[in-house]
């Protein structure tokens, strides 16, 4: 594994210390309830310290397995959240988009364990499956770019030439591009690498300049280091494909 467990690790870090000086989790964890009572404060506390371990420990080899197996399940944790909400109201698409999110660092986290710990039981089985299931991920990131295509081009600057729709289109489809990629195996370790730059570039020009602007709201705090984590995981992907020898990506380097 190359960089992409380091930025997945510190952004986990970022959000575990923004978790604990706003006692919130913010909407993609559905964790925000949790403070306002005893019990649900200490467990609160318990996950954000788990976020910042897991962060830190992921960056140094001998220890790099077992944070990211941590961060996977904290992840998974977040992620199964969302499932009663899904079970409610099945048509409402923005409840799979939250939960395939939080499920995106979860392949993210396995991976790198995976590939640290190759002797262990489940190690095999993340790696042959590792990119279908990130793939089903990006399928989600693309639905949901689509379902709610005006709330897209609204994050897309004004400024932006020629115009925030067009970009939120471009996008939209350049997901679908790399969800099929990543599916078929056909050039996949070159999607994984363009959906990181596109991550790094949505940070650059939408979450960083509204921080930069309101550097006193949490929400824009906790999107950065969401947006992070989600580059991050992508990242690892791509580390992880660049690092195999299997025919899809041979054929994704070489294509």
């Amino acid at each position: 594994m190359k960089l992409g467990r380091h930025v997945f690790g510190v952004a986990a870090m970022g959000f575990g210390v923004i978790a604990l000086f706003g006692h919130d989790f913010m909407i993609w964890q559905q964790l925000s309830t949790l403070w306002s009572t005893p019990q649900g404060t200490v467990l609160g506390y318990l996950v954000a310290a788990a976020e910042i371990l897991g962060g830190a420990a992921i960056q140094f080899r001998r220890s790099a397995g077992y944070a990211a197996l941590l961060l996977a399940l904290v992840y998974l944790f977040f992620a199964c959240r969302w499932i009663p909400q899904i079970v409610a109201a099945p048509g409402v698409y923005d409840h799979w988009g939250n939960f395939f999110e939080q499920f995106s660092l979860v392949v993210g986290g396995l991976l790198v364990y995976a590939c640290t710990a190759p002797a262990a039981p489940l190690a095999a089985g993340i790696r042959n499956n590792g990119r279908l299931l990130y793939g089903l991920c990006v399928v989600s990131f693309t639905l949901e770019q689509l379902i709610y295509l005006s709330g897209t081009a609204s994050l897309v600057p004004k400024w932006l030439p020629p115009g925030p729709m067009l970009w939120a289109v471009l996008t939209t489809i350049a997901m679908a591009l790399a969800a099929v990629a990543l599916l078929t195996g056909r050039r996949a370790l070159l999607a994984a690498r363009l959906l990181t730059v596109m991550f790094l570039v949505f940070g650059v020009l939408i979450w960083l300049p509204r921080l930069i602007l309101h550097p006193g709201n949490h929400v824009d705090w906790g999107a950065n280091a969401q947006n992070l984590l989600l580059t991050g995981a992508a990242w690892i992907v791509a580390d992880w494909l660049g690092g195999t020898s299997t025919p899809e990506t041979t054929d994704a380097a070489t294509h």
